[in-house]
């Protein structure tokens, strides 16, 4: 009687709340099998129900899924399986904090899923034939234990027998698409040192098969638990729990975790008119390291990124910006990179020495989490999806591994082909990679590719690349030196400070100024909230002015080899385009919905500065593009094309086997330096072009 009277109250609800959603799924029924319901509304009309939801799920789902399907619908459609979804409860259950008075409760659980199983049938009505007098009967499957019955079902005319093993009729039980997903904690909550926590989910029906790892999602269910069994077959008093999935909600939307309040929104708008907003948050990029002002605003303009952009054609252009830090042992590259990552609303932080191509992007496994099936499973860049991911020593990693990163970088998707599996996970997050010299120091002679071990192909795919160099110069040493000191002495201070509570008079004032030294100008987390807002709302324009300038940019450094077809490439497309999202981003920076000549004069000064440092060749001082992107210089290669020539005029007198001697001679005829003549050699027997058969003479490999 209880039971008819709640699934009354239950239609009465679905009739009040739910009609014109009722109506649309009769419509596209079976298509479409699920009415989302909302918990607010549950509560609005009867708190009592909405009660009885959260503490007894199983009766209450199910006597509201009663009601759904015997409903009477005007169009005559009668849905048979519908089913009920929970959504927008008002309390999340961090994974950390589930307890086990949460056991059988109803739960929405917010997290990242890391892996996926592939959609598989699991069955939800077994129909079994009794052997002995052919009686059909079914059984009801819930769980993650298969129920066989052991005698014959009297009550629906069976004989009663005990049998040891009953008929499955697979044809006749009913079925429903299965899959399993384990949802882990989200990197930008934890706090430092915390190992994430995760917990597995079973989705079942229409809301399988919707989600790749990756995906931020909110899953509402029934807490369950089930004994743990030790590897000799014996249980244990431990219990082990999963939550059976009732509703599935993807965030698409960016940053839905970080909260913004209204408060915090005017402080937003408030920092926004400040007319030295973009110089105060440069100064709040780690404060306690002293200079690197232009790599810090890079750092600011991959916080805001630019903006991705999907084309009529259905082609995608990332809006991400990715930065290469390459410098010197002990110039502070891992502290930056930490930095922007605890400052970024998403983010996550690797080593690349310990690293591999599975734990950067993706990887297809066969383990016990997938029973004994395949599983799709989530590397640190697809995790970092819409943030940044860092990773740091990127010169440290297999050369396996990180030929992974080409198609991460720019097509900002992974894609695995194994075991038949073929996936593409999404990876639009922006790289801020670190490398020291394999040499110890960098040396601005020598192409970045060969002292850092990476392909140029990869280097040509980050939009800024910094050089880091540690060269004494008196001036700038005692500003750094002086720096540090204040900065230890204020640890110091703040570490007394903890422990007994008061700093010495005499300290008081010192503290004060050093501690102002370091406090950033914008606070860390005022800052999230100002990123995340920025790129959730603000999606800027370019200006006549700023296009006109970026295309006078280009078109003025192209121009030096329209007259001069022996000139070398001085930047390509790839630079253009990277001013354009430096550009987007400075306008969000100050949440401005359009980029102006001042953005583009000030992002063009960046790029400037990074392109003289990294792709100016160093014996003509003219940019040259190909000095990363090829690994050498136009110059270089003319060079080498001239030997080339002077060693087959020669053969013509030497025959195969050259002297060495003679080639230098001839080319310093020509006006070729004898030293890069020799280096130039040196490089070609490297490359297996030339070999020297015996002392003093060279000759080509055929």
């Amino acid at each position: 009687m209880m039971q008819d009277l709640v699934t009354e109250r239950w239609e009465d609800f679905l009739k009040r709340y739910c009609w014109n959603d009722l109506i649309e799924l009769s419509n596209s029924y079976p298509e479409h099998r699920s009415l989302f319901v909302k918990f607010t509304d549950m509560d609005l009309y009867d708190p009592t129900l909405a009660d009885m939801i959260l503490e007894t799920p199983d009766v209450a789902i199910a006597s509201a899924t009663d009601a759904l399907r015997e409903m009477d619908m005007p169009t005559g459609v009668t849905l048979d399986d519908a089913n009920l979804r929970i959504i927008n409860l008002l309390r999340k259950v961090k994974i950390r904090e589930i307890r086990s008075g949460d056991i059988g409760k109803l739960v929405a659980i917010e997290g990242m899923v890391t892996k996926a199983t592939e959609v598989r049938p699991r069955v939800v009505e077994a129909v079994f034939e009794c052997p002995f007098c052919h009686h059909i009967f079914s059984i009801l499957q819930s769980g993650r234990q298969f129920k066989e019955p052991i005698e014959c079902d009297q009550e629906s005319g069976g004989c009663g027998r005990k049998v040891q093993r009953f008929k499955l009729l697979v044809e006749k039980s009913k079925f429903a698409n299965a899959q399993k997903v384990r949802l882990q904690e989200s990197p930008e909550e934890l706090k430092g040192g915390e190992l994430p926590q995760a917990v597995d989910a079973y989705l079942e029906d229409d809301i399988s098969g919707e989600v790749t790892p990756g995906n931020r999602v909110i899953i509402t269910g029934i807490l369950r638990s089930y004994q743990r069994m030790t590897q000799f077959g014996k249980t244990t008093p431990f219990f082990d729990i999963y939550l059976d999935g009732n509703s599935l909600e993807l965030k698409e939307e960016e940053f839905e975790e970080i909260l913004i309040t209204d408060e915090d929104e005017r402080k937003i708008k408030e920092l926004a008119s400040q007319s030295d907003v973009y110089e105060k948050i440069i100064r709040s990029i780690a404060p306690s390291i002293y200079g690197h002002a232009e790599i810090k605003e890079a750092m600011v303009l991959q916080l805001f990124s630019g903006i991705p952009k999907e084309l009529p054609d259905e082609t995608r252009i990332r809006g991400d910006i990715h930065i290469l830090l390459v410098g010197d042992p002990g110039v502070a590259k891992s502290q930056l990179l930490t930095y922007l990552i605890r400052l970024a609303p998403r983010g996550l932080y690797t080593g690349g020495k310990s690293t591999s191509a599975a734990g950067l992007t993706a990887a297809a496994v066969r383990d016990e989490f997938g029973e004994g099936r395949w599983t799709l499973e989530a590397g640190a860049l697809v995790l970092a999806d819409k943030g940044i991911a860092a990773v740091d020593e990127i010169d440290k990693m297999e050369k396996k591994d990180r030929d992974a990163l080409h198609e991460a970088m720019e097509q900002q998707t992974v894609s695995i082909a194994k075991a038949g599996i073929m996936a593409r996970l999404n990876s639009r997050c922006g790289l801020l990679a670190a490398a020291n010299p394999k040499f110890g120091r960098f040396d601005k002679y020598t192409p970045i590719a060969e002292q850092i071990n990476m392909p140029p192909t990869l280097l040509s795919r980050f939009d800024l690349i910094f050089t880091m160099m540690d060269r004494p110069n008196e001036e700038q040493d005692m500003k750094t030196a002086e720096h540090i000191i204040e900065t230890h002495y204020a640890g110091e201070l703040i570490a007394r400070l903890k422990s007994t509570g008061k700093v010495a008079a005499a300290d008081k004032e010192r503290f004060e100024l050093a501690n102002q030294i370091m406090e950033p100008a914008v606070a860390a987390d005022l800052l999230r909230k100002y990123v995340a807002w920025s790129k959730r709302n603000m999606f800027p324009v370019m200006t006549e002015d700023a296009k006109n300038k970026f295309l006078e940019f280009y078109i003025g450094l192209r121009g030096q080899g329209y007259e001069d077809e022996e000139a070398p490439v001085p930047v390509t497309a790839r630079q253009l385009e990277a001013l354009i999202r430096l550009g987007e981003a400075r306008a969000r920076a100050e949440l401005r919905d359009k980029v102006t000549a001042e953005d583009a004069e000030r992002v063009i000064g960046v790029v400037t500065y990074c392109l003289k440092q990294v792709s100016t060749d160093p014996e003509t001082g003219k940019l040259d593009t190909d000095w990363v992107a090829v690994g050498t210089t136009k110059t270089k290669r003319d060079r080498a094309r001239s030997i080339r020539e002077i060693i087959k005029e020669l053969e013509k007198d030497y025959g195969d086997e050259v002297p060495v001697e003679e080639v230098l001679d001839l080319a310093e005829e020509e006006g070729m330096e004898r030293d890069k003549v020799e280096e130039i050699i040196d490089v070609m027997k490297r490359d297996g072009i030339l070999f020297s058969p015996s002392g003093g003479v060279i000759k080509f490999v055929r």
